[in-house]
């Protein structure tokens, strides 16, 4: 029976969305990781974008924790692993600490991870403490750790909101306002990692502001009980899968690629952006992105196209998720009303809207069993085709994708987490 493990953690949160959790824990995985200290860095909830910037920070990809998508064991799997790794765990909470269900407030109260609740003071004086103390006192199963204050205008800002804590709410420092620190952002949230040119230089500049401002010390010890990652079947052994990546094709969960490296395949990276030909193989996978970004790249590449018909016509697997399945339909309109046509793979159009289309967790029964992921997307879809089935969101929210099939293509604006359900998740890559 293996041992418990210790290893500093820290869940960071916030009242709401936008506070700052993001560059919070990037400062505090940069700073540490140029220490020398081996970060390990998550986040909770089905998010892409804030991960690639974290990890970025930490040095090492940051990984998904969420009680629903993959279950409470492999959280604790996860955690384990990390705590006989690492110096230092950082997980980046999502919405407000209390928000959803599950929360981020349940994963610090299941796993006893303490929290660190950023708060962004910039219209706030006094106020400050009293939203300090609502988080630390809404739930008797949540252990505040302490607090930082984001955006503030200068050190007698800083002062006041420090002076505004109730006794017992430790102060951590803060995060001035500065355009320097900000991470730039677009419509569906940060903008990716590999796209901002500068961003080591911010992510060095967060870490030198929170050293001059904040806490730099490591939190307590946490404790994480034995756990076992799940098992998964070794289907795809001899099987070589090749996955889309670039700037188009940039939503891709690295458990997702463990697990099928995990099942035995083979996976060969290709972009279509940069004009690079499908890899040969025995099975492909178009991942979620920003397709509406690079019409005309995408509309040229017509060799792609012919290539991924003639993938789909021999009978093999291909799955397309979000940006992916918008990549096989007919035709493609950004924002600004500019429309090209695509790979002609599903029949359909679709086009960016102005505001959030859809949004929620889902869970979908497929032939092969069934998985669970997340919606997240801007673009209204008119596909014409029946799908074969649609998802359900488990908190009651409207939003129900449909999932559609062509012989052993897979499409859908659902973005699967693999280890939801192994073995459906490999059998998708099967003939």
């Amino acid at each position: 029976m293996n041992a418990p493990r210790r290893c500093p953690a820290l869940l960071v949160s916030a009242p709401a969305s936008g506070q700052g959790k993001t560059s919070v824990t990037a400062a505090l995985a940069r700073w540490h990781a140029r220490q020398g200290r081996r970060v390990a860095v998550f986040k909770t909830g089905p998010d892409f974008l804030d991960p690639l910037v974290t990890g970025r920070a930490a040095g090492a990809p940051a990984y998904q924790l969420d009680l629903w998508m993959g279950g409470e064991a492999e959280v604790r799997a996860r955690l384990y692993a990390a705590a006989g790794a690492a110096d230092l765990i950082l997980v980046e909470g999502v919405m407000g600490l209390f928000d959803g269900a599950p929360s981020s407030a349940d994963l610090a109260a299941k796993l006893g991870l303490p929290v660190l609740a950023v708060i962004d003071g910039s219209a706030m004086a006094q106020s400050f403490g009293a939203v300090a103390y609502g988080l630390a006192h809404y739930r008797d199963d949540v252990r505040l750790h302490g607090v930082a204050a984001n955006r503030i205008g200068g050190d007698y800002h800083a002062q006041l909101l420090r002076d505004s804590l109730p006794a017992g709410i430790k102060w951590l420092g803060a995060l001035p306002r500065d355009a320097a620190l900000a991470l730039p952002e677009r419509h569906l949230g940060l903008v990716a990692a590999g796209e901002v040119d500068d961003l080591d230089m911010r992510l060095d500049a967060l870490a030198d502001a929170w050293s001059r401002h904040a806490d730099t010390a490591l939190p307590p010890a946490t404790t994480f009980a034995p756990a076992a990652p799940p098992v998964v079947p070794p289907l795809l052994r001899g099987r070589r899968i090749a996955v889309a990546r670039d700037a188009a094709f940039c939503f891709l969960y690295p458990a997702n690629l463990d697990l099928l490296r995990a099942a035995g395949a083979e996976l060969a990276f290709f972009s279509p952006l940069a004009g690079e030909p499908l890899p040969d193989c025995d099975a492909a996978w178009l991942p979620g992105g920003y397709p509406e970004l690079h019409l005309a790249a995408l509309s040229r590449r017509t060799d792609l196209h012919a290539a991924l018909c003639a993938h789909r016509d021999a009978g093999k697997p291909l799955l397309a998720e979000c940006g992916g399945m918008l990549f096989l339909l007919d035709r493609l309109a950004d924002g600004k009303g500019h429309e090209a046509a695509m790979a002609g793979l599903l029949r359909g159009r679709a086009a960016l809207q102005p505001r959030l289309v859809a949004l929620g967790l889902q869970e979908v029964a497929l032939p092969e069993g069934a998985v669970r992921g997340h919606t997240f997307h801007h673009v209204q879809a008119d596909v014409e085709a029946p799908p074969i089935a649609v998802a359900v969101n488990p908190n009651g929210a409207p939003g129900r994708e449909a999932v559609y099939r062509d012989r052993r293509l897979t499409a859908s604006f659902v973005h699967v987490y693999f280890p939801s359900g192994p073995e459906a998740a490999v059998r998708l890559f099967l003939p």
